[in-house]
C-alpha cells in the first residue's frame, strides 16, 4: 500500500481539541458551572418554519409510489437550480441554472473542488484563514503561500503583484474576522486573478448577513469575475442547516483554463462522484427561498446580529479594537493588554466562565486576537458582555 504521504506535512488539528479539554479539565473541577459558549461557530435557533413544512411534505411524498422521487440529478435539482439563480437575479447578478450545483454544504465542496485543479498547485492563502483552506491543500499537495493580514490593513490584504499563483481562496465576509471587502478591493483581487490566470475560490458562506449597500454579497457583482472564479455557498448559517447539509456552487461557463471548460468538468465531476444531495434536505432548501422563507430566516440572522450588536457595545466601553460584527456574525477582538490568544482564552474561562476561540488555531498572524461567535442565546451573549465589562473594566491584566 502507497498512502498518500501529504498527511505527513498536516499540523496537529489542536484548536477545537485543546478547547474542549480545557473545558472538560474545567468542568470536572467546577462541575455546577454554566458556560456562556460563544466559540463554536454552530447556529442555535432551529429551521424557521417554512423549511419544517416542507421538509414533511417532503418526507411524505416519499411515502407514496405517485411522488415518490429515487436518485436526484448529481448537479442539483432543475428546479432548486433555476430558484437559485432566481435569487442572485434579485440581487442584479444573471446566471443561469445550470452554472449552479447543488451542494451537501459548503466545507464539503471547498475540498472536493481541487479535483478541478489537479496537483502541484500554488494556492494563495489569506491568513488567518478557515483551517481547511489551508490542510486540504497540503493532503492535496498543493503549494500554500500564505499572505499575512492584520489590523494595519483591516485585515483585507490586497494583492501582490510580484507573487503569481494558481488558485486564489477568498472569504467574505471572513470567518474568523469578520471583515469584508467593498467592491474595489474585490476588484483588485479580480483584476490580479485574470492577469495571473488564477482562479479564485470564493468562499460566500456568510453573505445573508451584510447589512451594508456597498458590500458586495457575490464575486459575481465585480466586473470580470465570470472569466477567473468560482463562488461556494452555504445554508447552514444563512438557515441554520449546519446539521441539515445542504450549499451550492456557481461556476460560470466563460471559465476556462487550458482550453477545458470548468463548468463542464465540474458537471462530469459531480456525476463521477456523487448520486446527489437527497430529495427531501433539496426540498427544504427550496423553501429558503420563497418570501416566506426568506423573511423568516431574515428574522433568526436579525437575532445573531443583536447578539453581535450587544457584544460590540461592551467592547467599544471596553475601548478594545476589533472588528467583524456588523456584516458578519464573528467578533474578531485584540487581546487586552499584549496577552497572547490561549492566555486569554484561560482567563475567560477561569474568571468569568466565557468561552471563545483564541486566534492562534486560525494562523500565525491570529495570535494575539480572540474570535467571538454570535450564535449563542441573546440571554448569555447578554450575560457574557456584562461580565466581559466587569471583568476587563475594572481588573488589570
Amino acid at each position: 500500500m502507497i498512502p498518500n504521504t501529504n498527511y505527513q506535512n498536516l499540523k496537529d488539528s489542536y484548536l477545537f481539541y485543546n478547547i474542549s479539554q480545557k473545558i472538560k479539565a474545567y468542568l470536572e473541577t467546577h462541575p455546577d458551572s454554566h458556560l456562556y459558549r460563544m466559540g463554536i461557530g454552530d447556529v442555535s435557533l432551529p429551521l424557521c418554519d417554512a423549511v419544517i413544512k416542507a421538509l414533511h411534505a417532503a418526507v411524505d411524498d416519499q411515502a407514496s409510489g405517485a411522488t415518490f422521487h429515487g436518485y436526484m440529478p448529481e448537479c442539483g435539482d432543475p428546479k432548486l437550480r433555476k430558484t437559485i439563480a432566481d435569487y442572485y437575479h434579485r440581487r442584479g447578478v444573471e446566471l443561469l441554472e445550470d452554472e449552479v450545483f447543488v451542494s451537501s454544504g459548503a466545507s464539503d465542496e471547498l475540498g472536493d473542488i481541487l479535483d478541478l485543479f489537479g496537483r502541484g498547485k500554488t494556492v494563495l492563502i489569506m491568513e488567518p484563514a478557515y483551517p481547511a483552506y489551508v490542510d486540504a491543500n497540503i493532503m492535496t499537495g498543493n503549494e500554500v503561500i500564505h499572505v499575512p493580514a492584520g489590523k494595519e490593513n483591516g485585515f483585507l490584504p490586497a494583492p501582490d503583484s510580484d507573487i503569481t499563483a494558481d488558485v486564489i481562496y477568498i472569504c467574505s465576509p471572513n470567518n474568523p474576522t469578520g471583515a469584508v471587502f467593498d467592491k474595489e478591493k474585490l476588484q483588485q483581487w479580480v483584476q490580479y486573478a485574470n492577469s495571473i490566470n488564477a482562479v479564485i475560490l470564493f468562499d460566500a458562506a456568510y453573505e445573508a448577513f451584510i447589512e451594508e449597500a456597498e458590500i458586495p454579497h457575490s464575486i459575481f457583482e465585480i466586473e470580470g469575475a465570470r472569466t477567473c472564479a468560482i463562488e461556494i455557498c452555504s445554508l447552514s448559517k444563512t438557515a441554520g442547516f449546519t446539521g441539515t447539509r445542504c450549499g451550492y456552487t456557481v461556476i460560470p461557463k466563460e471559465l476556462v483554463r487550458g482550453e477545458m471548460n470548468l463548468n463542464q468538468m465540474w458537471v462530469r465531476n459531480r456525476t463521477t462522484k456523487t448520486n446527489g444531495v437527497s430529495y427531501i434536505i433539496q426540498k427544504g432548501a427550496a423553501a429558503i427561498f420563497t418570501e416566506e422563507g426568506q423573511k423568516q430566516i431574515h428574522d433568526n440572522i436579525k437575532i445573531y446580529k443583536e447578539n453581535a450588536a450587544c457584544l460590540m457595545e461592551a467592547l467599544d466601553k471596553l475601548g478594545i479594537w476589533y472588528c467583524g460584527g456588523k456584516n458578519a456574525p464573528y467578533i474578531w477582538m485584540k487581546c487586552p493588554d499584549g496577552m497572547s490568544s490561549w492566555e486569554f482564552f484561560d482567563y475567560l474561562l477561569e474568571k468569568i466562565q466565557v468561552v471563545g476561540t483564541p486566534g492562534e488555531g486560525f494562523g500565525a498572524c491570529g495570535e494575539g486576537y480572540f474570535r467571538f461567535s454570535t450564535f449563542g442565546s441573546p440571554a448569555d451573549t447578554k450575560e457574557a458582555a456584562k461580565r466581559l465589562i466587569s471583568l476587563l473594566g475594572k481588573n488589570k491584566i
